[in-house]
């Protein structure tokens, strides 16, 4: 790049988007010029002086270096490959589109454009509790990975008042699993790698809505890691809860630091495991996390492998595409599922 000023307009200026905005607002070399959002009724100013507009296609004719994507699942890979056909660098939300076709268009137009820069926000992955988890697993303190269980619910598919738009197939592509289990899903890649074999139960039966309000997984990788998922909403008292059991101990994850603070405290207990001392009552050390930089430190990540001219190290569009089709994996190995819904072989967009 020849400037250290990154000009920054936002697709979707909603809730995530204007945290997105905050998070713009307090890097050094980022610079918010321009946002865009359809509840908007006409063009203006906001009280920061940033100039908003009704349609992507009018933040697309302000002069960007970079554009977030914080839309709708059914716009979110259109308006990220426009981007990427200007030479903007395009972060996007997760999820990157509503099915695995989509994510597949994007990654075609990003080979188009080797020099713009592509990352997807899956800001679960830049948790204190997830990087301390993620690096104590890579020493080897504990061995090697056996098994991981992890749950991740809410108590409704539209909760604090948002959009419905998660409820319709039409526009979210999927229920809670593809909105907010997709985080677990892409930690149990992070932790374990790729998942083999998948089985399946998928549920709409409470909400009633045409997507799902639950889905129950269990997956294996090719050198035996079985991890196991409830992706819920019908999980009354909200929960985030990820145990990683290994040779010699495990970490256990409970809580995560979000905008609702429903979730419960963000803590991390380190297991030292003794077989044949502990009788299943093992020395435990608890780390509590007060403090949630995700959103930030994944947007600084962002912006470094910009201006280092680097490649994007993590939610790259392979960790994304990787996501999505374990996902759809989850979706399609449930038979009933598949055939009501219709939905694809995942491995079909190779």
């Amino acid at each position: 790049m020849t400037t250290d000023e990154l000009r920054v307009g936002i697709a979707g200026y909603g809730v995530v988007g204007k945290r997105r905005g905050d998070c713009v607002e307090r890097h050094p070399n980022l610079k918010l010029v321009a946002v865009c959002d359809r509840v908007f009724h006409q063009d203006g100013v906001l009280p920061n002086g940033v100039p908003y507009f009704r349609t992507y296609r009018q933040l697309l004719q302000q002069q960007l270096d970079v554009l977030i994507v914080c839309m709708t699942n059914d716009i979110a890979a259109e308006v990220t490959r426009a981007g990427l056909d200007l030479g903007l660098h395009v972060f996007c939300e997760k999820p990157p589109g509503r099915d695995m076709s989509d994510i597949a268009g994007v990654m075609r137009t990003e080979k188009k454009n080797p020099g713009s820069r592509l990352m997807y926000g899956f800001n679960h992955r830049y948790h204190d509790s997830v990087q301390d988890a993620l690096r104590i697993i890579r020493s080897g303190r504990f061995g090697n990975i056996i098994n991981i269980r992890g749950v991740y619910g809410k108590s409704k598919l539209i909760t604090f008042n948002q959009a419905d738009w998660r409820a319709k197939r039409e526009v979210a592509g999927g229920g809670v699993l593809l909105d907010q289990g997709i985080h677990m899903v892409d930690l149990m890649r992070l932790f374990a790698g790729e998942f083999v074999d998948v089985k399946s139960f998928i549920s709409n039966g409470h909400w009633g809505y045409n997507v799902e309000d639950n889905a129950y997984a269990l997956m294996r990788t090719a050198d035996g890691v079985v991890a196991m998922l409830n992706s819920s909403a019908t999980q009354w008292r909200h929960q985030f809860s990820l145990d990683i059991n290994m040779q010699r101990g495990g970490v256990i994850l409970r809580g995560i630091l979000s905008g609702s603070k429903s979730y419960g405290n963000e803590t991390m207990t380190l297991v030292t495991a003794d077989p044949d001392h502990d009788n299943g009552d093992p020395k435990e050390e608890l780390f509590e996390y007060h403090d949630d930089p995700s959103w930030d430190r994944e947007i600084a990540e962002f912006t470094r492998s910009i201006l280092a001219d680097e490649p994007v190290q993590s939610g790259t569009s392979h960790d994304a595409y990787q996501t999505m089709k374990l996902v759809y994996q989850i979706y399609y190995a449930d038979p009933g599922w598949r055939e009501q819904f219709k939905i694809e072989n995942p491995e079909a967009n190779k």
